[in-house]
């Protein structure tokens, strides 16, 4: 109809230029990060730390929150899961922008690569998290918001090239496939 052309001849004279995709770096040093094996998803006390406990430590280090369990925090008093390790050096990088699959599987195929020589990381980690008011999130159903907009899955993948694949989503939400 009208309406069509006139959004038609609109796009037309004004070129729309997709933004491109901000990214930041920075270093963390001496992090305290969990021990993890790639086989045992549950943990085992003195041996390695459960999936649900890395995902929590992943969101307290992505949100820069403190990991010593200070009571004189007001921010957090949350502490690294047991047992843990400490790396001197861990990088974190942050792409934010519209960013297609093929993208993220580019990413994650460049990810894989690190683990060649020289092999110093066990496992990484690629969180890829939508817009909390995005429209949709899972198998084309409307998002609903209501508390905090959860839309976002993470891989963590091995050395060995194992990985996990861990979902989130809100509670009024279809869930993943």
């Amino acid at each position: 109809g009208a309406e069509g052309s006139t959004l038609m001849s609109y796009f037309s004279k004004n070129q729309i230029q997709a933004l491109k995709p901000k990214i930041t770096f920075s270093t963390l040093r001496d992090l305290q990060c969990p021990v993890l094996q790639s086989n045992d998803l549950q943990g085992k006390p003195e041996e390695s730390c459960s999936t649900e406990e890395l995902f929590e430590w992943l969101g307290a280090v992505l949100n820069q929150a403190s990991l010593d369990n200070k009571s004189s925090s007001f921010l957090s008093t949350y502490c690294c899961p047991e047992p843990n390790t400490v790396v001197e050096k861990a990088f974190l990088c942050t792409i934010t922008g519209f960013i297609i699959p093929e993208q993220i599987i580019q990413l994650l195929e460049q990810l894989c690569c690190y683990f060649g020589e020289p092999k110093l990381a066990y496992w990484l980690t690629l969180t890829v998290h939508g817009f909390a008011d995005s429209p949709v999130s899972w198998r084309e159903v409307e998002h609903g918001f209501h508390k905090g907009g959860e839309n976002l899955y993470n891989f963590v993948i091995f050395r060995n090239l194992d990985y996990w694949l861990q979902m989130a989503v809100g509670a009024y939400d279809d869930c993943p496939p």
